[in-house]
């Protein structure tokens, strides 16, 4: 089965578990995933089903949009409700305070990621290490916040929203309001994800790949054999003749091509689209 869309991953189950469940609705083997969520988030996924899943780092999937509860107070070495150690009780702060302090994030930000995370020390991901009780000192990153929307304020809880770059952590957003209020600790209570760029969640219907793509089109203007058995391709017959990846419409499939020094390569092969 080849097949392209948008899943909505509830919190509670990991990413890999959720999608052996999709495998067997659809009755797949091969099938692949973005931007991996953990148990605790919910939100959107954009699967491949069969070849489809080579398509993943040609789509326009960026930027992403979150939305979280933040709770002011709550201390956790992960960051969000799972490892809560303590609470500390605080008094109200003023409504303007809290959106302005929201707003404040938007632009580029360095900030150190959470411990309880996939990156890589030495070859072990941090969150075995923070698991087994290790000091983990990860490297300071840099995202962009392109927006940012205050939803609510019920103290101690703010909930916003955070349009971002890939690879951004919400946990680390949720740490970083608490302490420009002035508060030590804050965590997430709820973290889910509305979009990944163009994708949104809309009862797992299968995605056109021709308007999924984030490369140009192309025209291939030679005889339309090669294209149809897989042959080399002229520069001279292509409408785009400048390095780069694109896409090619074939009908019922598509080819994508990489030009560089002035020769065509075949990236991926005949995809079909149905």
């Amino acid at each position: 089965m080849n097949r392209l869309f948008v899943a909505y991953k509830p919190s509670g189950i990991g990413s890999n578990l959720f999608l052996s469940k999709l495998k067997r609705k659809y009755g797949t083997k091969k099938a692949g995933f973005t931007g991996t969520l953990d148990p605790f988030a919910k939100g959107v996924l954009v699967i491949g089903m069969g070849s489809h899943t080579k398509l993943f780092r040609f789509l326009n999937k960026t930027p992403k949009t979150y939305k979280a509860t933040l709770w002011l107070g709550a201390k956790s070495d992960s960051l969000d409700t799972e490892m809560i150690k303590s609470v500390e009780f605080l008094d109200e702060f003023d409504a303007d305070v809290v959106k302005k302090t929201v707003k404040s994030l938007e632009g580029e930000l360095e900030y150190e990621p959470p411990i309880f995370s996939a990156k890589r020390i030495n070859g072990q991901r941090a969150y075995d290490l923070a698991r087994a009780g290790k000091e983990v000192k990860l490297n300071k990153i840099n995202s962009t916040i392109y927006e940012t929307k205050w939803i609510s304020y019920c103290h101690p809880f703010v909930t916003f929203e955070a349009t971002v770059s890939e690879g951004t952590y919400i946990r680390s957003l949720g740490r970083i309001i608490a302490n420009r209020l002035g508060v030590k600790d804050g965590s997430l209570s709820a973290l889910e994800r509305l979009n990944e760029g163009q994708f949104i969640y809309e009862d797992e219907k299968a995605l056109d790949i021709k308007k999924s793509l984030n490369i140009p089109q192309n025209y291939y203007n030679g005889d339309s054999d090669n294209l149809k058995y897989g042959r080399v391709l002229a520069l001279e017959d292509l409408d785009i003749k400048n390095d780069g990846y694109y896409w090619l419409d074939n009908g019922d499939n598509i080819s994508i091509i990489n030009i560089e020094d002035k020769k065509v390569k075949y990236e991926l092969g005949r995809i079909y689209i149905c």
